[in-house]
């Protein structure tokens, strides 16, 4: 397990970094060095400048996996060279020129990106989700959960960070 990508996990704007307190353990079981940041929530750039530091220590390749708000933060934080893939859960993906508000913040294409659609989902529509993915041509898992999926199916969405 010597070769298992680091992993930053990156929570929403209603959460913290304890968001993914049942998923860590899952991903540091199956070989990962696993780091959840924690957002200021002050705004985009600051948060994206908080992940951005995490990849900065991270030894590479690294695994970004968003809950919500934090799929436009690692939208926009993941061009970094060391970043091989993004999952978003539950997430906003924006693409250029998007926010997650309003889908029109200006980030970059995710690169090799997947995606976990809450069918339950209140927060992001499960068809918006839907789009989302598509567009960016992830692969694609669904979970009938509500928008905390990585609190209500820990093993689910651990399985699709770890790929």
């Amino acid at each position: 397990m010597a070769n298992s990508p680091d992993v930053i996990l990156v929570h929403g704007a209603w959460a913290d970094g304890s968001s993914w307190a049942k998923v860590i353990p899952l991903l540091a079981a199956r070989g990962h060095s696993v780091t959840a940041v924690q957002l200021p929530l002050t705004s985009l750039g600051d948060d994206v400048a908080t992940v951005k530091r995490a990849i900065a220590l991270a030894s590479g390749p690294i695994v970004m996996a968003g809950h919500s708000y934090g799929g436009a933060v690692i939208s926009e934080a993941g061009n970094d060279p060391k970043v091989e893939t993004l999952v978003y859960i539950a997430a906003f993906a924006p693409d250029g020129g998007e926010s997650a508000g309003s889908l029109g913040a200006s980030v970059e294409p995710a690169p090799l990106c997947r995606y976990l659609v809450a069918t339950n989902d209140r927060a992001i529509p499960p068809a918006l989700q839907r789009r989302m993915a598509k567009r960016l041509n992830a692969a694609v898992v669904e979970v009938a959960s509500s928008h905390v999926a990585m609190l209500s199916h820990p093993k689910e969405v651990a399985s699709l960070i770890a790929g």
